[in-house]
């Protein structure tokens, strides 16, 4: 029997998913980048080099963490939505994945990536954001704050991960509940944000929890609040702005692990059973995390999906409010 071309091809394309299903039985066969979108020294950063360790320890195979920051966290959250969906490249995602497209969008561009080509493997941490001023400012309180806020409009700065990004929003959700007018400062990451307020070339800063512990256990830097529901451990001393009467003021960075969407079924199921065994289990991750006052709070299937999707659309909306930026 003599088959044409199309027959052929149509035959092969049969029997295409049998390599694709081997590969995810045998998965991992070599090294998986996690990629982090922002550079060293940032909330996602703190939480993705002793989470690669504990992976590695599981699956067999080293885990090289790659900072590929820019635009925010742009460019390496695109860089893994285009990446082979092969489970041999991963995403350390902040919050902040669903609402930079948004910011994309606002600003009148196409964005280089959308949620909607990511498959959300688990969430690692959910941390409450932390309101930092150097420690030589004069504001011992929020009230303090908020008064000379009101005094000088726009004299005081507040510094980012970019425009859009997490801390940029929680800094907006305050400002507007405050009433008052603060100069934004975009950086490149939480990392060198964290710096200028160190150096004290920046007056505040919204920051995750894990890079600001030390450095206020130091005297370095002074938490003045917190946006979470309770008090972070860690911070017990440190009110949170809706015991300070601002309700509305309520924001968490997270971190979550996600990889391309088209990524098999096995290999996305074996990427999650070795999470979560790392995070139950791994009391080499366990302390790294505890002592960065970042602990595990580990969510997976359903119901890390409707997290995601419900805290997105939060997000969403609050890019939305802040509007263009020039």
């Amino acid at each position: 029997m003599v088959l044409h071309r199309r027959e052929v091809m149509a035959a092969l394309g049969a029997l295409a998913p049998l390599p694709v299903m081997a590969q995810g039985a045998a998965w991992p066969t070599r090294p998986i980048q996690m990629v982090v979108a922002f550079p060293p020294g940032g909330q996602a950063d703190v939480t993705a080099r002793p989470t690669a360790a504990a992976l590695e320890r599981v699956l067999g195979q080293a885990v090289p963490v790659v900072n590929r920051a820019g635009a925010g966290g742009i460019v390496g959250s695109a860089s893994v939505a285009r990446a082979a969906p092969d489970g041999y490249t991963a995403l350390l995602a902040l919050s902040s994945l669903a609402m930079l497209p948004e910011s994309e969008r606002i600003q009148g561009r196409t964005p280089a990536y959308t949620v909607e080509q990511f498959a959300p493997i688990a969430r690692i941490t959910a941390d409450p954001t932390v309101m930092l001023v150097p420690a030589s400012s004069p504001w011992r309180s929020v009230q303090d704050f908020v008064a000379d806020a009101k005094k000088r409009p726009g004299a005081i700065t507040f510094g980012s991960a970019g425009n859009y990004s997490t801390l940029h929003v929680a800094m907006a959700m305050l400002t507007g509940a405050a009433d008052i007018d603060l100069l934004h400062v975009p950086f490149q990451g939480g990392g060198p944000a964290l710096t200028a307020l160190l150096s004290g070339t920046l007056d505040s800063l919204a920051s995750g929890p894990g890079p600001a512990l030390s450095h206020v256990k130091e005297g370095r830097l002074r938490a003045l609040a917190s946006w979470g529901r309770e008090r972070i451990p860690g911070f017990e001393d440190v009110p949170t702005f809706i015991e300070l009467g601002y309700s509305d003021v309520e924001f968490y960075i997270w971190t979550g692990l996600f990889l391309p969407l088209a990524t098999p079924a096995p290999v996305q199921a074996r990427m999650r059973d070795a999470l979560r065994q790392v995070c139950e289990k791994d009391e080499g991750l366990k302390r790294a995390l505890d002592a960065a006052g970042s602990p595990i709070a580990y969510q997976e299937g359903e119901t890390f999906e409707r997290f995601f999707r419900e805290d997105s659309a939060r997000l969403v909306r609050a890019v939305q409010r802040i509007g263009k930026v020039d």
